[in-house]
């Protein structure tokens, strides 16, 4: 990596401070970097030189002091015009921005002025998070349930899909899993976003599910709850490919519903079906901010919509 010290410095005040994921330092890295190297750029100091080649090592508390919000903005445009990306992405890329001059300011004081303060934020769509409805749940389950496999992996594939639907895990949550996690008590300890530890109680499904594959689980000398065709901790992308396979076996549009999407299905699941408060949701999910976990309520509010729209009186106009 390339990083200027400064960089250097807030990922690991990131990291080591703030509880950062490494995936999501990267993604703090990444999108800085890109910020910099707009900023050479834009003040005309990497002439001649191919955007992804600019340096940002020199980047110093000179040129971070200099930056205005017309900079900010203007790398907005940027993105608009030559990255073609959503505003979603945007607003990923000037959050991270807004985090690094935060920490510049307020929290090392090494720039007086934070171009970041009061910027307006690329507008974000509000839609829906996809998932399957209670029938395409169990539809996927059986499918794993009568595949043609050997075990443990059957077991396997069935304990883990049948975690994802009830629990409500993340990938990396469920694919770092290890033994010791699993308590008498039918309570798994999971390790989350930040490092932050929850508590997830597992109910008869995932009981019976763990048990079955805990019987077939090969006796190795590892921690790993789930385990490889090596007996190996099985890898988050061999957990994406297996899923995909059952999803595509199921009848069901694999670019539609994925791993992340069966984590957005047990969260509405427990919201419809559940009666489920938006706090005890909160806490299941792992979510830091509850308005991460109030897209689950708009899921609920299209749902009463739809059901209204049902009305067949809702077609019969006044003349």
């Amino acid at each position: 990596m390339i990083k200027s010290n400064l960089l250097d410095d807030f990922l690991d005040y990131m990291k080591s401070t703030k509880g950062a994921s490494e995936s999501t330092v990267k993604e703090y890295y990444y999108d800085i970097r890109l910020f910099l190297r707009f900023l050479k750029q834009r003040r005309g100091l990497a002439k001649d030189i191919e955007f992804n080649e600019i340096d940002i090592e020199d980047v110093g508390i000179e040129m971070l002091s200099s930056v205005k919000k017309q900079d900010i903005y203007a790398f907005n445009a940027f993105l608009e015009k030559t990255r073609n990306v959503s505003n979603r992405t945007k607003y990923r890329k000037v959050s991270s921005i807004r985090a690094f001059f935060n920490y510049l300011s307020t929290k090392i004081d090494v720039i007086e002025y934070n171009p970041i303060e009061n910027i307006d934020m690329p507008k974000l769509e509000k839609t829906l998070p996809q998932y399957l409805d209670l029938n395409e749940a169990i539809s996927l389950l059986e499918t794993i349930n009568k595949a043609e496999k050997k075990e443990p992996y059957k077991s396997r594939d069935y304990a883990i899909a049948t975690l994802f639907l009830n629990c409500g895990m993340r990938l990396s949550e469920l694919s770092s899993i290890d033994l010791k996690d699993i308590s008498k008590d039918n309570t798994l300890r999971v390790l989350g976003k930040g490092n932050k530890e929850r508590t997830i109680y597992l109910n008869k499904a995932c009981q019976n599910a763990l048990d079955i594959y805990l019987k077939n689980r090969p006796k190795v000398d590892t921690d790993a709850l789930f385990l490889s065709m090596r007996n190996t901790r099985i890898s988050n992308r061999a957990i994406q490919h297996m899923i995909e396979k059952y999803i595509i076996e199921t009848g069901l549009d694999p670019k539609k519903y994925t791993v992340h999407k069966l984590r957005h299905t047990a969260a509405t699941l427990m919201y419809q079906y559940g009666n489920a408060d938006i706090r005890s949701l909160q806490e299941i999910l792992g979510h830091e901010s509850i308005t991460t976990t109030q897209i689950y309520t708009h899921v609920r509010s299209e749902q009463l919509k739809q059901t209204i729209d049902s009305n067949p009186l809702a077609i019969v106009d006044e003349d």
